[in-house]
C-alpha cells in the first residue's frame, strides 16, 4: 500500500533545504505583498526548528515572532535579518533585470512663424 505525506509536513521538508527555502523566499517577495514574504519566512522558520527554537536563536518572544511574521506584521530590518541568520539565510541586493522601457517621445515642438501683419 503506497503512503502519502501530507503538504504540510512535504513543504516542512523541502524548506528545510536552503536553496529551495531561498527560491521559495524569492518568490514569495516577487509577490509584492509584503504579508505573502512574511508567512512564507514563517513556514521556512517552522522548518527549521519551529518558533522556540527562532526564538532562542534571535533573543525574541515566541509572541513576538508570531505577530512579526503573519500577513499584518510590519518587522524591523534588524528583526528579519536575525531571522534569515538563524534559518541559515541572508538578505541581499541585486541589480533589478533590465527591462525595456518605452521611452514617451513628445512630438518636436511646431516652429513658430511670425505673421506679417498686412498694412
Amino acid at each position: 500500500m503506497k503512503t502519502t505525506v501530507s503538504h504540510d509536513d512535504f513543504m516542512r521538508e523541502r524548506l528545510a533545504d536552503a536553496e529551495f527555502a531561498a527560491s521559495y523566499l524569492r518568490d514569495a517577495l516577487e509577490d509584492g505583498n509584503a504579508g505573502v514574504l512574511l508567512v512564507a519566512l514563517r513556514r521556512v522558520a517552522e522548518a527549521h526548528g519551529g518558533m522556540a527554537k527562532l526564538a532562542q536563536a534571535t533573543g525574541l518572544s515566541r509572541e513576538a515572532l508570531y505577530r512579526t511574521l503573519s500577513p499584518s506584521g510590519n518587522p524591523r530590518l534588524t528583526t528579519l535579518a536575525a531571522i534569515f541568520d538563524a534559518t541559515g539565510l541572508r538578505l541581499t541586493v541585486v541589480p533589478a533585470e533590465t527591462r525595456t522601457r518605452r521611452v514617451k517621445r513628445t512630438q518636436p515642438a511646431r516652429k513658430r512663424t511670425r505673421l506679417a501683419a498686412a498694412a
